[in-house]
């Protein structure tokens, strides 16, 4: 990871703020951001929160479940094969969802993805986690209490024969979905707006 800035080049919102450069998840979360596309106005408001949120010294990962801090980072990861797309049905959420987690405190994102797909589907990438193609904001749902989920999308390809152990505690079951064949009435607000980055990024 790179050394943090000297005192007046930090962003706004760090400076003055003893230790926070060096807070080697911060910085990577941050560069995570700063290297994300954005593809629209709320993406770019979207992204926008996320740095200030990063720069502001608050916590950044939930320490206490189910939703201390009331705002914190998730690290979702599509797993795309050509026009398809691996949605998990939540157990919790009660919704058709991309895989994904809670980063924890020290991890960074990528070791996340890493994590998360060997936890909740039993299997590894065949290569390595890119930077995310998208942030979102979004207020949960489901039978836990509301929060704010600060979330990356990266993407993991793999193909659709690939074998999977999927966590029956956590998910009812795992389905591949075409593009075209989501089911938007019980996912992710954003899920579509997802795909529809994805789909351009491959042209």
């Amino acid at each position: 990871m790179k050394s943090a800035p000297p005192p007046d080049e930090a962003p706004f919102g760090l400076q003055g703020r003893a230790g926070h450069w060096q807070d080697p998840q911060r910085i990577a979360v941050r560069a995570e951001l700063l290297a994300i596309q954005a593809m629209d106005e709320l993406e770019r408001e979207h992204r926008a929160d996320a740095l200030a949120w990063v720069d502001s010294g608050t916590e950044l990962c939930r320490r206490v479940k189910p939703a201390t801090p009331p705002k914190h980072l998730i690290a979702y990861f599509a797993v795309v094969s050509a026009l398809h797309l691996l949605l998990v049905d939540h157990k919790g959420a009660q919704r058709w969802l991309p895989p994904g987690g809670h980063v924890e405190p020290g991890e960074h994102p990528r070791e996340t993805v890493q994590r998360e797909l060997q936890e909740e589907l039993g299997f590894t990438a065949s290569h390595p986690i890119s930077a995310p193609l998208m942030v979102t904001r979004t207020e949960t749902v489901g039978l836990t209490p509301g929060h704010t989920d600060v979330s990356l999308w990266y993407v993991v390809h793999a193909p659709r024969d690939q074998a999977i152990r999927f966590d029956r505690g956590e998910f009812h079951g795992v389905r591949w979905f075409g593009f075209d064949d989501l089911p938007l009435e019980r996912t992710d607000p954003q899920l579509a707006r997802f795909v529809a980055k994805q789909a351009k990024s491959r042209l």
